[in-house]
């Protein structure tokens, strides 16, 4: 056996698109013998999988199928076949699903095992989700462009081996080489869900192999692989040269492999050879001329040569095999001392030539890297060979012969890598050489060389020129492979012929498998151990490399050419490949690689025109379509997603809501018949209409989701018949953990009348304090009258809303537009929010990496301060909020005593506790590292910030500091106001201090100053605000762009060091100039507090102003993204990337940093020279920063308050012992002896507490009941407190479930004072009235009972101290109440023989002996209630169960009703005069007197979008992040936005008559809104409030040639948007009815 992957069956994707809309995704691997499914949510496109049998694991595609259909065909909308999965993204209103529809088996049976499929036809499937939040025109084009992204042909993967890396690679298959991975970022949402192996790691570039040999020969095996790294990826003249992230254009790695098959059971000898090819690494590019001239090449004015180094420096980590105990099989044998890079440039350097002056640059560039000094263990050595011009003056056949005499001593320098597969392990003691082994194949690596360095090969775009060396090149090596491995390709060997020459000596070395010897007379003999035969004659007699030597012809007539021709066909296919992939064409000039057969004369005839008509073909596809390939390539690898699709989430919302969430109580409906309404909350049941009675005055319902979660949006699908004025027109929403924490969350939000089947969405703030919402104004604006002035910069009077991940039950009260008029009708309910992936936590099994921060860095503590940081690190937060340490917050008291596993009452090993000291990264450690190197912009530094303490300050010393900070800078101000950057230095003191705005306004009030003197969005004009929102906007931009190129350099390089200049350097209050040698200046003041002590860094070394010359010190220098903004915007430059620029090259498009090359990176500009408006961007843009810090530092306290709700103790080292497989298995043997075969229906997450529970202090939360048994610590349980003599539980279960009993588990049994009474209730309603008693149990008879005395079995089988109440018959039911009760006297019991019994282990070691009661106070009489955990047991029904449909007459009397026509209808009110204000946020509408009475207003739902960046990062999370962050910023704070009407009165005063909460639906959606009453006025005002700084217009419809003169997007224009509208007959109006209809 080669592999222990037998692919019994090939990988079958099957894509079921049902009537209803749902799609779901059945995958049999060819590595697993089971069958899973997937399902996309329709709403929001999330993947969702249980992993539980028989709901989405079963056992064949079939079964599955059937289970998903019913076992009915005629369920199935569509249905589509793959072969496998290549990626997936849920991208706002579609699903793309990438799959690979025909494969072809490329390269079969690699030396070990595995396959390499090349994607011939690929899918994709489009799936239209339900999701309304608005997109631009921009992003719905993208992603169609995104699905003609060239696939076919020109992909391949492997499902079993790990091929990013040189072969064999010692890597699993699940930790490639990100660099070459090109569908990493479509592949996370599987990782997300726990099935990575399901979407296969997708290589761009050539894969393919050919047989060969002839009579009497060794058969072998040649494969070429070719990896395009994506780097660096584009379009020809889009992606030239080196990048921001260190690589160069069309970057491709090669890799030759020979072997030779064997049966099954023997070794495999094989050979690889690698070597690269791509553009010269400097910062260079061509710009296309209108002619059809050559285009004119340039090279960067400024540093040219930045990031050379950081490339070889990747090449040379990358290819040094010196570490290992094997050695290049032309190097020496001794250990080579460097590393060799060779590089092979192909380019013209004659006189005249347009690429000589690449060839100058390029020796130049390699002297400035050996300068540098970064290399010191790497020898790079450039070889010029002009290529053309030889050919041109010598011919193909010299040319060929003179790159053969270059290319001989790199070649034999850095030699090949030579090895066996060994089929079984146990063969390890013959080799000789380094051994590795995996688990994805079952023999043994054994390398007995290895090749150390690498040759590159390159032209002006690594393509013809670069195609057709590299093939010469390899083919001597493919020669010398094959005699290495012991098959010759002489041609005189064939005929019998034996070479003269013995080359002064030289033996060569045996094959592999062969032996030397000698017989009794002295003779040699060799011996093939491989086919068990013997010869005189040695099997490689030939020198080494003996064809470098030999002249064209005489290569060609020695040596046999049917290998040779299948070599070169393979590097034909690989050309073309290439070229295609970077410009759009095949490869030109390719007849010379068949000069070695007879066809290559007959190629060269028509290879003139055929050239010509590749030259047109590229020409146009470089100026008419290169742009939009760029863009494809970059969404396709997941770079640039803030820009081409900045609206788009892209960890879209969960759907809490779906079954098994249940309705906790009936929603009412007129017809009987129907079920208790889990119709609203199933897409299968979309298009329902759910009439409520006419005579409920409100419809109030009780939803218990299916996952306690973070709840961020409530989205409602308005239904109705032909009237509209059914469907409600206001909602009230409150949530919390169970019923009795239901919290007001939002009141009176305005549902308008749409078009029946219309999605609107409502965001959601947590519950907002009372005291916040009358101090910030953000309330009190609302219901003002008096318009404010909107913050468009940030919202300066943020109010926060609580946020709890524990949040289980939502209650909606709706309320009808006229009450009890008309009957109310509802449509499908989503509650969307975020969950935690308790799985994870539970298990420890692959843990998100983005939840341990909060695991095991966050304390509990409310005061917890995230910005309490060492403020000698500003601006690079990577410095000054996560590098520092602070104190732990106090914990409450947990034994620090040996961990035991509940059910198996072993103990285990515990991992490290929590210290006195943890890092404080609540922003997401690294934060904003990556600025570090800005797109090289230069490092960072710190400065001397607020504070030198690090002692965590609580509310009131922040408050404290805050006052002090504010008298210092704005008292002394008496009669005059706060300029700008005064006013946002003193935002940055509250923030750094962790105040809301609340608690900052209560602070100002406090001292008697008014919150709006110090608002910076009122200390601007119009036009200054509006010039600084485009500049800040352009700063978001390229700090992200900074930060990507920062992560994606970093692959196969350790991060650099840190600039010494921070991307935004903001000073504080107190800054002052260090002084010094400083000539600038620029922040001389009054030292804060008075002091008067020199500044710390004083003594640093100034830095030169790139402007004037002068000396500078750091705190009076710029941020680094000054350099950015100058060279952006302010200098004229753009960049190579969009085919004009002079400059760089880096991924295509203005935004990135090689458009900034007109001022140097790594520059430093003094404040006094640069612009105002650039320092204001600045301390904008950090500001917006801290804002985004403090929220996610808000969700760490979130997660790690319920983190240890449930677990109860610190995670921090207790993960450790639990993901132990050997515990595992034990914890889930023992439970199933607990369980006896049946199910546990209530386990956390899936069942939780409807109600609060008593507990006693210092006990583990109730919800610890319900965790999984391995969880939590030895000594923690539930008590309840001792005052208590009974308390209930009411359990909802996981879902519909036929419960037979309930077992306690106790932490150390029950004494007779403490053996409770136990009754249980069961029912699907909250009702207590509704639930029926099961039975009563009392235990106090059992415990003189000799079975329960009995000494604790030795066996290994026990399980825990535990109560097993048995039903008489089960029962079907939602909810189980269980009473606790202590025992009284007199109290009655039931048959324990058939009703329950009652098993112990051994006396827990830590308790009281001689005790009476089990557990409680200090006073053994003191007993309690007590448990550990309580388990439900039964059977689970599988699917959605209840959901009805009307039948019969029902649905007739239904139908007749909804198509029943209103008695009014709307009627658009003519406009005398209408006039826009205030940047189009104001409308004024002007009436006719005669005007009818005024009912309401239509209003079409805005285009403008939320983007998701909207400053530079405040930590790195990428794209290709498995675990991506937990709740965005936009769903912490939601923005909102609120329409106020005004009417003139007859006192010709304007007065507010009505405010209405916009939901988000589609832009241009018809929305309908009543007033309170009818009105009859001449004068309507509408006036756009809210977060309007949030909405921005699609930066595809935006000349971003300048700064747009409005701050406002124009999407939120109330231009041609509203129209009024009264209620009339429409009988009464005949004809004209149809004319004025709104």
């Amino acid at each position: 056996m080669e592999s222990p992957v037998i692919d019994s069956r090939d990988t079958s994707v099957v894509v079921v698109t049902l009537d209803s809309g749902e799609v779901h995704i059945v995958v049999s691997l060819s590595s697993r013998s089971d069958t899973q499914v997937i399902y996309v949510d329709p709403t929001t496109g999330v993947l969702r999988y249980k992993g539980m049998l028989c709901e989405d694991v079963f056992n064949s595609e079939r079964e599955a199928l059937d289970f998903i259909t019913n076992g009915s065909r005629l369920m199935w909308k569509s249905i589509n076949y793959a072969k496998a999965i290549l990626g997936y993204a849920a991208l706002g209103s579609f699903g793309l699903l990438l799959v690979a529809t025909k494969l072809s088996r490329s390269i079969p049976d690699l030396p070990g095992g595995g396959s390499i499929y090349t994607v011939l036809e690929s899918q994709w499937i489009k799936i239209s989700l339900h999701s309304p939040q608005p997109q631009g025109k921009g992003e719905v084009k993208n992603i169609q462009e995104l699905t003609e992204v060239d696939i076919d042909g020109k992909h391949y993967f492997c499902e079993h081996r790990d091929i990013t890396r040189p072969f064999p690679s010692q890597d699993p298959l699940d930790k490639p080489d990100n660099e070459f991975v090109w569908n990493g970022w479509l592949s996370v949402p599987f990782k997300y869900i726990g099935l990575p192996q399901h979407c296969v790691i997708l290589l761009q570039g050539f894969a393919e192999c050919r047989s060969f040999g002839s009579l009497g020969q060794k058969e072998g095996i040649i494969a070429l692989i070719a990896r395009r790294s994506r780097l660096h990826p584009g379009t020809r003249y889009l992606a030239r040269g080196i990048n921001s992230c260190f690589s160069t254009g069309n970057e491709v790695e090669c890799e030759q492999v020979v072997w030779v098959p064997r049966k099954t059971g023997q070794s495999v000898p094989f050979s690889t050879y690698i070597w690269r090819r791509g553009t010269i690494p400097i910062w260079w590019g061509a710009e296309l001329k209108i002619t059809a001239a050559e285009a004119e090449i340039y090279v960067a004015e400024h540093e040219p040569y930045r990031g050379s180094a950081q490339y070889y420096k990747r090449l040379s980590k990358r290819y040094d095999t010196r570490k290992f105990g094997v050695f290049s099989t032309g190097g020496n044998q001794k250990g080579n001392s460097l590393v060799p890079i060779y590089c092979i440039n192909l380019l013209k350097y004659g006189e005249g030539k347009s690429e000589s002056i690449l060839v100058q640059h390029f020796e130049e560039s390699l002297n400035y890297v050996r300068s540098s000094g970064q290399l010191l263990d790497t020898k790079i050595v450039l070889i010029n060979y002009d290529w053309h011009g030889t050919v041109k003056l010598r011919g193909e056949q010299l040319t060929i012969e003179g790159l053969w005499k270059l290319l001989k001593a790199p070649t034999i320098s850095i030699g090949t890598s030579e090895g066996d597969y060994l089929p079984s392990r146990q063969q390890l003691s013959d080799c000789r050489g380094e051994v590795f082994y995996t688990d994805e194949y079952v023999g043994a690596f054994c390398l007995r060389t290895r090749q150390n360095g690498v040759l590159r090969f390159n032209c002006a775009d690594s393509l013809d020129r670069t195609n057709a060396a590299s093939y010469f090149g390899s083919l001597q090596v493919f020669v010398e492979q094959c005699r290495r491995l012991g098959i010759s390709l002489d041609s005189d060997m064939s005929f019998g012929y034996q070479p003269v020459d013995n080359y002064g000596g030289y033996i060569a070395p045996l094959p592999p498998g062969w032996e030397k010897r000698s017989d009794g007379a002295g003779r040699t003999l060799f011996i093939d151990h491989n086919t068990k035969t013997t010869s005189w004659n040695h099997p490689c007699p030939d020198k080494p490399w003996k064809r470098f030597d030999m002249s064209f012809e005489e290569f060609k007539r020695s040596t046999i050419l049917s290998p040779i021709s299948q070599l070169a066909g393979l590097f034909l296919l690989a050309g073309d490949i290439h070229a295609t992939l970077y410009t759009g064409s095949k490869a030109m000039h390719s007849q010379i690689l068949s000069i070695f057969t007879e066809e290559g004369g007959k190629f060269k005839q028509f290879s003139a025109a055929q050239n010509m008509k590749i030259t047109l073909q590229r020409r146009y596809k470089n100026t008419i379509v290169d742009s939009s390939r760029q863009k494809q390539l970059e969404m396709f690898i997941g770079i640039r997603l803030f820009k081409h699709l900045p609206s788009i989430p892209l960890y879209p919302l969960h759907v809490l809501s779906r079954p098994p969430a249940c309705f906790l109580k009936p929603v009412p409906n007129i017809f009987p018949s129907t079920s208790d309404g889990l119709n609203l909350l199933s897409v299968k049941r979309k298009e329902l209409i759910w009439v409520c009675p006419q005579e409920a005055n409100v419809v109030e319902v009780f939803l218990y989701l299916s996952e306690p979660c973070h709840v961020c949006e409530l989205l409602l699908t308005v239904s109705h018949g032909s009237d509209d004025l059914t469907s409600p027109s206001t909602v009230d929403v409150r949530y919390g953990r169970d019923l009795d924490g239901l919290k007001l969350v939002l009141e009176g939000a305005s549902i308008p009348q749409c078009a029946n089947g219309t999605n609107i969405v409502i965001p959601l703030l947590g519950p907002v304090s009372s005291e916040d919402m009358a101090v910030t104004g953000a309330g009190a604006r609302l219901a003002s009258s008096e318009a404010s002035h909107p913050s468009l910069l940030y919202d300066f009077e943020e109010l926060e809303g609580e946020l709890d991940f524990l949040t289980r039950v939502v209650a909606l009260t709706f309320y009808p537009p006229i009450s009890g008029k008309t009957p109310i009708t509802l449509g499908e309910i989503e509650v969307l929010g975020v969950s935690l992936p308790w799985k994870g936590v539970f298990t420890a099994d692959d843990l998100p990496a983005g939840l341990s921060p909060y695991q095991r860095e966050k304390g509990v503590n409310d005061n917890y301060n995230p910005f309490s940081i060492d403020l000698d690190a500003n601006g690079d937060l990577g410095s000054s909020i996560s590098g520092k340490k602070v104190p732990t917050p106090v914990q409450a008291a947990v034994p620090s005593s040996n961990w035991l596993d509940l059910l198996t009452g072993e103990s285990i090993e515990p991992g490290p506790m929590p210290q006195a000291e943890v890092h404080n990264s609540e922003i997401g450690g690294d934060l904003l590292g990556f600025l570090d190197h800005a797109g090289n912009q230069g490092p960072t530094v710190t400065d001397n910030r607020l504070f030198q303490s690090q002692d965590i300050k609580s509310s009131t010393g922040g408050v404290k500091e805050y006052i002090e900070f504010v008298k210092f800078v704005a008292l002394p101000k008496t009669g005059g106001e706060l300029n700008f950057i005064e006013a946002m230095k003193l935002e940055i003191v509250r923030l750094r201090l962790n105040l809301s705005a609340a608690e900052r306004d209560r602070a100002l009030l406090s001292i008697g100053i008014d919150p709006a003197s110090i608002n910076p969005n009122l200390l601007l004009d119009d036009h200054s605000i509006a010039r600084l929102c485009g500049v800040s906007n352009s700063l978001a931009v390229l700090g992200q762009t900074a930060a990507e190129d920062k992560v994606t350099a970093s692959i196969g390089l350790e991060n650099g060091n840190g600039s010494t200049i921070d991307f935004w350097n903001v000073t504080g209050i107190e800054d002052t100039c260090l002084g010094g040698m400083c000539e600038v200046r620029a922040e001389e003041k009054k030292s804060f507090r008075g002091s008067s002590s020199k500044p710390s860094g004083a003594s640093e070394s100034p830095f030169i102003c790139s402007d004037c010359q002068r000396k500078v010190c750091r705190v009076c220098c710029a941020g680094s993204g000054a350099i950015l903004l100058t060279g952006n915007y302010f200098k004229g430059s753009s960049g190579v990337n969009n085919g004009s620029g002079r400059g760089g090259s880096s991924h295509g498009n203005s935004a990135d940093l090689g458009a900034s090359q007109s001022v140097s990176p790594d520059a430093v500009v003094c404040k006094q020279c640069c612009r105002d408006i650039i320092l204001y961007a600045l301390s904008l843009d950090y500001v917006r920063v801290l804002i985004s810090s403090r929220r996610s530092a808000l969700v760490a306290s979130a997660v790690r308050k319920a983190l240890d709700r449930v677990v109860g103790f610190s995670l921090d080292g207790s993960l450790a012992g639990r993901g132990q497989p050997s515990n595992r298995s034990r914890t889930d043997k023992t439970l199933r002896q607990l369980l006896n075969g049946q199910e546990s229906l209530a386990e956390f997450p899936l069942a939780s507490f409807l109600h609060s529970v008593e507990t006693a202090a210092g006990a583990a939360h109730p919800l610890s009941l319900l965790a999984p048994p391995d969880s939590g610590a030895q000594h923690s349980y539930w008590r309840a407190p001792s005052s208590c003599d009974a308390v209930e539980f009411a359990i909802v279960l996981s879902n519909l479930s036929d419960v037979s009993g309930v077992i306690l588990v106790s932490p150390s049994g029950y004494s007779d004072v403490d053996a409770p009474t136990v009754q249980v209730w069961a029912s699907n309603k909250i009702s207590k009235e509704e639930r029926s008693c099961v039975g009563k149990w009392d235990t106090q008879s059992l415990l003189a009972s000799s079975e329960l005395n009995r000494p604790a079995k030795s066996d290994g089988n026990n399980v825990p101290r535990h109560l097993k109440i048995a039903f008489r018959n089960s029962v079907r039911c939602r909810m189980i109440w269980l009473t606790l009760r202590l025992p009284r006297t007199g109290s009655s019991s039931v048959n324990f023989g058939t009703d329950f019994n009652l098993l112990s282990l051994d006396e827990n070691p830590f308790s009281q002996p001689n005790r009476r009661a089990s557990s409680g106070g200090a006073d053994s009489r003191d007993p309690c209630l007590h448990a550990r955990r309580i388990f439900v047991v039964g059977t689970l029904l599988k699917g959605e169960i209840g959901l009805t449909s009307l039948e019969g007459p029902d649905y007739l009397k239904l139908k007749s009703w909804l198509e029943r026509p209103p008695k009014m209808n709307r009627f658009k009110v003519p406009i005398e005069v209408e006039r826009l204000m205030d940047n189009d946020l104001v409308l004024e509408q002007f009436l006719s007197p005669a005007s009818p009475l005024l009912a309401g207003f239509r209003l079409d739902a805005f285009s403008a979008i939320k983007p998701r960046a909207t400053h530079s990062p405040s930590s790195i999370v990428t794209n290709w992040d498995p675990w991506p962050p937990l709740l965005e910023d936009r769903h912490v704070n939601p923005a909102v936005l609120y329409i106020q009407v005004s009417i003139l009165q007859e006192s010709h005063s304007m007065v507010t008559i009505a405010e209405y909460r916009l939901p988000v639906a589609k832009p241009g959606t018809a929305m309908y809104f009543d007033f309170p009453r009818q009105i009859q006025t001449q004068r309507v005002s509408f006036r756009l409030l809210g977060d309007i700084a949030a909405f921005r217009d699609d930066p595809s419809e935006v000349d971003d040639s300048d700064f747009r003169s409005s701050p406002v997007a124009a999407g939120l224009s109330l231009s041609n948007r509203i129209k009024l509208y009264y209620y009339g007959d429409p009988y009464e109006l005949g004809k004209w009815a149809s004319l004025s209809a709104v």
